[in-house]
Order: C-alpha cells, then structure tokens, then sequence
C-alpha cells in the first residue's frame, strides 16, 4: 500500500473509531440524563439519525438541562427520614423505596421502624433503621455519623417527626408549648444542623415538613401553629443561606389528610381529640397521596409545597384579602368556644 493511501486509511479508521466511541458516550449520558424523552428507544433512533448528519437531537434540546438536572445525576440515592415509623414518613420511604434509594430510616417507634423497613425492601429499596428521639441533638448526629458510615455521606434528608395538639390558648399549659417546640421545631432545627455537612458535600436537599396551620393559624392550636410557623421560617432563611452552598431548601404545608396523627395527640378534652379525628376521616387524600406530591414537586424544585387544592387557594385567598381570611377564622373560633361550652354543659 502506498505511504499515503496508508495514512489516510489510519486517519479514517482513527476517526470512525473515535467518532463510535463518542456516539456510545453520548447514548449513555442520553439514557441517563432524562431531561426529555429522547432516552425511549424512538427518541435515540431520531437522535441517532440526527447526528449523523451533523444536527442536534430533535428530541432533546440539551440547552433545557438544568442545573437540577446536573445535581440529580451526581446524588447516590440516599434519604434520611425521621418519623418513618408510621404515617407520612413510611409512605415518604415507600416513594423513594420504589426509585431504588438507600434510605436511612428514624422513629422512636421500634416496631414500626421494622415493619417500615421490611415493607421499603419489598418496594426496592434497602437502607437501615436507628432508634432515635429528634429532642436529643446527640442522637442526630448519632444518625448522621451512621449514614457516614453506612453509606457514605446523604443526599436528602426529610425532617418529618412531629406530633399533633390542640387547645385555646388559655388552656395550654407551658409544658405543652415546650413539647410541641421541642419537637416540632428543634426537632427540624436539629436534624438539619445534625446533617449539613453532609448535605454541603453531596450538594443535597433539605425536605421539612412543616404544615397549613403554619400559613393559616387556625383556632385553638396555636402552639402547633407557632412551631409550624417557625419551620417554615427556617426552611426560608436555609433557602437564601444555603443557596451558594448547593443545598437546596424545601418546605411542605399539607392540610388534614388520613394519617395516625392521633397517636401522638394533646389536647385539653376528649372532644376536641375526637373533632380533629373526623377531619382527618373526611380527607380524601392519604399519606401515599401527600408523599407522591411531595416527591414530583421536589422533582420540579418547589420550594414550598402545598399538596391539597383547598390549602393552594386558601393561601392564595389570605395573601390577597388577608382580612377577609382572619374575620373568617374569628367566625370559626367562635364555633368552636360554643360548642366547646355546651360539650362541659
């Protein structure tokens, strides 16, 4: 062969070779980006057929890729949850159990930490359980030195532990203001100063659960609504604080949905544990609803997530017309004082 025609001939092989290696490369990254759907087998014939004569992916706008979607692909699927023994945290687990994450599971609930656990490997998941009381800050970073160990480091953690009370405000004593704080708030206050180094290094989320009555303030909790309240106004400040850092920062404000919220409950009469126990009943939206909410939402990167449409529009009512929503509110107290008063009748 000629000394030209052979170089020219090792230059088209070097080319064609490098060229497959690259085609490969960007297949792969296509199936795994997931931006759009050019990963389905239609969409890589059409990105197939499109490269090859020098042109973008009709299926996929590559300019579309977030830094979201960056992120999302440099996370090892691992998730903290405490309360995950039951209600909303196991239905949270359940969700992320069938995408085939890791998950670090708390409670101070043993029994239902195991049956948690079982239920997350029978949906795909796997991960571990701990014992742990989110009052004790020591028992966080406990939990936080265990998911180090186990799996590295974690990329979301959901604040979910908290209980429920009741009551007017002049019959909350100072110790059920000092437990519902303890948990409801420090509790979220603690899990996230417990787990931010390592959500600074896998450039995590921060999931806390906070509720409606943060935003709403019924009657006769304000203890529950205050510690709500400042779940929210911490998930605020970690937004902006934590923003620079890659951490991103969610809140979610769900309404009355069935769920056991009851087990934990305080309140000053039988009656008013039974009232709030028919607005759960009424619900027609289940924990399983609220945790799919919650995982598209952070999926779209909502800051604040409102999984009922009652609760989005009376939001909305209240930041418009926040009178109209108070005096509305004041007419509902009322309601309740007098029926509270013919129940000690």
């Amino acid at each position: 062969m000629r000394p030209g025609l052979h170089r020219a001939y090792s230059f088209g092989w070097a080319a064609s070779f490098y060229w497959s290696m690259w085609w490969y490369t960007a297949c792969y990254c296509c199936v795994l980006c997931r931006v759009c759907d050019a990963h389905e087998a239609t969409g890589l014939l059409l990105a197939f057929s499109a490269l090859m004569v020098g042109l973008p992916s009709p299926g996929c706008d590559y300019t579309q890729a977030t830094p979201a979607h960056h992120k999302a692909l440099a996370m090892q699927n691992r998730i903290m949850i405490t309360g995950a023994g039951s209600g909303l945290g196991r239905e949270i687990a359940l969700r992320w159990a069938r995408e085939g994450w890791r998950l670090a599971l708390s409670d101070i609930n043993d029994a239902g930490l195991q049956e948690t656990l079982a239920l997350v490997r029978e949906a795909g998941g796997d991960g571990f359980v701990q014992r742990c009381d989110v009052r004790d800050y020591s028992q966080l970073t406990a939990f936080a030195q265990a998911c180090e160990e186990r799996f590295g480091g974690i990329d979301i953690i959901v604040n979910n532990a908290g209980v429920a009370s009741g009551g007017f405000f002049n019959e909350l004593s100072l110790e059920d203001w000092d437990w519902q704080i303890a948990i409801n708030l420090m509790g979220v206050v603690k899990g996230c100063k417990a787990f931010l180094p390592m959500l600074q290094a896998s450039k995590g989320k921060i999931v806390n659960i906070a509720s409606m009555a943060a935003l709403m303030q019924a009657p006769a909790m304000s203890n529950y609504n205050v510690a709500k309240a400042g779940v929210v106004a911490l998930s605020e400040s970690l937004l902006v604080e934590l923003h620079d850092q890659g951490v991103d920062v969610h809140v979610v404000c769900p309404s009355f949905f069935q769920t056991n919220l009851l087990d934990s409950f305080r309140g000053p009469t039988p009656a008013m544990k039974a009232q709030i126990g028919r607005l759960l009943e009424k619900s027609p939206i289940t924990a399983a609803d609220i945790a799919d909410h919650i995982f598209r939402q952070i999926a779209e990167g909502e800051f604040m997530i409102l999984p009922h449409e009652e609760g989005r529009m009376a939001w909305d009512m209240k930041r418009k017309q926040p009178q109209a929503m108070y005096d509305e509110m004041t007419v509902m107290c009322a309601k309740m004082r007098a029926k509270a008063q013919k129940g000690h009748a």
